[in-house]
């Protein structure tokens, strides 16, 4: 209902201001337009401020709402109450909490690997009781790094399937790999797998009609997250599933950055080489993580596949630490919690590696704490982004962090896109989620916590190999920069809630 009076309000504001700018109506009439568009405004500012939220985002939004006509209103209405809009998947997290407590009802505590400290003890426990999902010591994952050998281990996971594939994706584009996994998907379909896929409708926005008919002409089943025309006019467009998940036959699941786009095979000239990584799991953690599939494919479905035990087989294999399947959303908004709880903990070093990074004010204050304190802090972004916002609302963060004592570099071979955190060598998150706002409040994520495990040291030495492609900012250049650089940082970092 409000959304509706909210959308009414935009066209009589808009109808107000041609009035008083365009015509020659009456003195009178006009000004009883002029308060009639005050009145609104009034109300507004008025609702903004009852919602007691930090006294600068307040006065940001209250000065958009007075001094930017009309546009300043629609900005608002669609960006800025996002952070109050969880009532949108109050559905949604029913369901969710539902399957979840479910799978976890025969919870088993997990030994806590011996080389950690107690604070680090206290964030594995910390994860176990807020989170919905189950550590699992029964699970085995492999670091793929880049697209061609993430790709080449799908593909062949893929042809391998005998039951059934789903996957779950921001970015699925039909060029030469989509169709290469579509060729796959389809020739499987005929051996009577069932595949389904989820993409999201603004990520996989250039998918035409007529490719998504070859898919469901070939027996995919298809559906899109929150479709554009539905989303704009319930405020939903701007919430995205970021995910990207394939789980095959329940046995074997995929998770990280990589998209289906050839640009993540470093093939697209804008971007040249793509820098990523992603996660092959078999065993126990792979049960959660299809978990998350199914209860995104009954919100854009309806239907409710985890009712059927054939979709929630779980398969223990042999692991070597801990692996924490996570997902996060606008419905809960807590990945920057976790992020933060991991940080804090670090005794000896922490190191960062994202395309994006726009972080909390908690995760800030913790990283340059760190710094102060002698603990090693590592950021790695790219050198170019892939935006004018995103790339100087990152460098904006630069200057604290530098006085701070953290050690700060810049990808110079491509782009870089992997989404790392490791923390004193010891444990690590990798996954959806960027080390952003929006990440944090407004996408659907899923990340995988991995402490203790073999595979935080393939993460540690592709760290360091991508170090050798960076290069380090330094305090005195950097601080050289010129005013109008400046000015684009400050700028940038004023839409950082939405970026």
């Amino acid at each position: 209902m409000k959304i509706r009076i909210e959308i009414f309000f935009v066209i009589i504001m808009f109808f107000f201001c041609w009035m008083v700018l365009f015509t020659r109506f009456p003195f009178w009439w006009k000004a009883i337009a002029i308060s009639l568009y005050a009145g609104i405004i009034l109300c507004t500012v008025t609702d903004l401020w009852l919602q007691n939220r930090p006294v600068a985002k307040t006065l940001l939004w209250t000065c958009l709402l007075i001094f930017v006509p009309v546009v300043g209103y629609i900005f608002y209405i669609y960006s800025g109450q996002l952070l109050f809009k969880g009532k949108l998947f109050k559905s949604k997290r029913a369901s969710d909490r539902e399957l979840f407590e479910a799978l976890g009802k025969d919870k088993r505590s997990v030994e806590v690997p011996a080389m950690l400290n107690d604070q680090q003890r206290g964030f594995v426990s910390y994860l176990e009781r807020v989170t919905l999902t189950n550590q699992s010591q029964n699970t085995r994952t492999k670091i793929l790094k880049n697209g061609e050998e993430t790709f080449q281990e799908v593909k062949q996971r893929l042809k391998e399937a005998k039951d059934f594939i789903h996957l779950e994706y921001y970015i699925f584009r039909y060029d030469r790999l989509g169709q290469e996994l579509m060729e796959i998907l389809a020739e499987k379909v005929k051996e009577g797998v069932d595949v389904r896929l989820i993409y999201d409708a603004l990520g996989s926005f250039a998918l035409s009609e007529q490719d998504k008919r070859k898919m469901a002409d070939s027996g995919i089943q298809i559906h899109p997250f929150l479709p554009l025309s539905f989303g704009w006019f319930t405020q939903k467009f701007n919430f995205r599933n970021h995910r990207k998940i394939i789980v095959i036959d329940g046995k074997i699941g995929f998770v990280g950055g990589l998209n289906v786009g050839v640009e993540y095979l470093g093939e697209d000239d804008k971007f040249g080489f793509w820098c990523d990584t992603h996660v092959l799991l078999e065993g126990e953690a792979v049960q959660t993580l299809h978990a998350v599939f199914l209860l995104d494919w009954k919100y854009v479905s309806g239907e409710k596949l985890f009712e059927n035990p054939r979709y929630l087989v779980s398969e223990p294999v042999k692991g070597d630490g801990l692996v924490h399947v996570v997902a996060s959303g606008p419905e809960t908004r807590d990945m920057g919690d976790h992020f933060y709880g991991m940080i804090s903990s670090a005794t000896e070093s922490i190191w960062i590696a994202t395309p994006y990074f726009i972080p909390n004010q908690a995760i800030m204050t913790a990283l340059k704490v760190a710094a102060k304190k002698g603990i090693q802090v590592r950021l790695m972004v790219p050198e170019s982004n892939d935006g004018f916002l995103t790339q100087y609302a990152t460098q904006s963060y630069f200057p604290e962090l530098l006085r701070a004592g953290a050690q700060l570099y810049t990808y110079q071979k491509g782009f870089l896109h992997k989404k790392v955190v490791i923390v004193d060598g010891a444990m690590a998150t990798i996954g959806t989620a960027n080390m952003d706002l929006r990440s944090f409040h407004l996408n659907f994520e899923v990340n995988l916590f991995l402490t203790g495990s073999g595979s935080i040291d393939d993460l540690v030495s592709h760290f360091e190999e991508d170090l050798k492609e960076c290069r380090r900012v330094r305090p005195v250049a950097f601080y050289k920069r010129g005013l109008g650089v400046k000015w684009k940082e400050s700028f940038a970092r004023l839409f950082s809630g939405v970026l």
